[in-house]
């Protein structure tokens, strides 16, 4: 669907099988012969968030200022996903907030807000709610913003879209299509205006987030954390392994950069794309 200057929708279709086009793009649209509205160009963009496989690469959206990864107190979340989709993020110069939801779950939070620890003491922020009962504290923090909405499957990603989108019961007419298959709620991405200089979109669940698009140095660019470090090491080649003179070791055994963050770095780091 393509919403039009004058905000009509219009079901378009792409000129090409090969078209490469996101949730979020500006496009250009003409009638075909047949009467068939055909997006016929995609304008410059000025984010693209993607993930990426060895051979696929995945648009999420385009034009997006903000990420919003949602997480939950139950069920449990992946943190190495977590600091993949961050990655991603802010390599598409995104900013990033992590949203904790179920925070109703209060035998469950103490934990979650741990294993979230190494991200707030890196720097990013973090807003717990409940969205079935408690959504307001997300909604102050996405007026002005194109925020994407990502997370794994099950963490509640589309109840919290019908909290701030009640018109569009997002949820409950995909859990009742998919209930007895047990699949995701939403099996593509779907923008939602919520407010004339607002929108978000709500991306489908994922298990896990390729970044076979980053290099290592991509990645190491990606952590804030270093940022204080770089160029310090005694050689520039360093891969903050073994290495005598590692200026980041150093900040690590100084209690300066998080250990479990350094952890997951060397763990993505190990897999990235060359």
């Amino acid at each position: 669907m393509v919403e039009t200057a004058t905000g009509e929708l219009l079901h378009c279709v792409p000129r090409g099988k090969n078209s490469a086009i996101a949730c979020g793009d500006r496009v250009a649209i003409v009638s075909s012969s047949s009467g068939e509205a055909v997006i016929d160009a995609v304008r410059a963009r000025d984010t693209l968030l993607v993930r990426a496989a060895a051979n696929r690469v995945k648009l999420i959206a385009a034009n997006a200022t903000q990420l919003a990864l949602v997480v939950a107190t139950e069920p449990s979340f992946s943190d190495e996903l977590v600091m993949r989709a961050i990655a991603a993020a802010e390599h598409a110069s995104l900013k990033i907030l992590i949203v904790l939801n179920k925070a109703d779950i209060t035998g469950a939070l103490a934990q979650a807000r741990a294993r979230l620890a190494c991200f707030v003491n890196a720097g990013y922020h973090v807003v717990e709610i409940s969205a079935l009962s408690n959504i307001a504290p997300l909604a102050a923090l996405l007026h002005g913003e194109k925020t994407v909405l990502a997370g794994q499957s099950g963490m509640g990603k589309s109840t919290i879209i019908n909290g701030l989108c009640p018109g569009e019961n997002v949820a409950t007419r995909s859990i009742s299509h998919f209930l007895a298959s047990g699949r995701h709620t939403t099996s593509a991405s779907s923008l939602y205006r919520l407010d004339p200089q607002s929108w978000i979109i709500d991306s489908p669940g994922m298990q896990e987030f390729g970044l076979a698009h980053l290099d290592r140095a991509a990645i190491e660019a990606s952590m804030p954390e270093f940022r204080p470090y770089h160029g310090q090491c005694r050689f520039q080649d360093c891969r903050h392994g073994p290495e005598p003179g590692c200026a980041l070791r150093q900040a690590l055994a100084e209690g300066r950069i998080d250990a479990r963050r350094f952890e997951l770095f060397h763990r993505i780091a190990g897999t990235a794309g060359r």
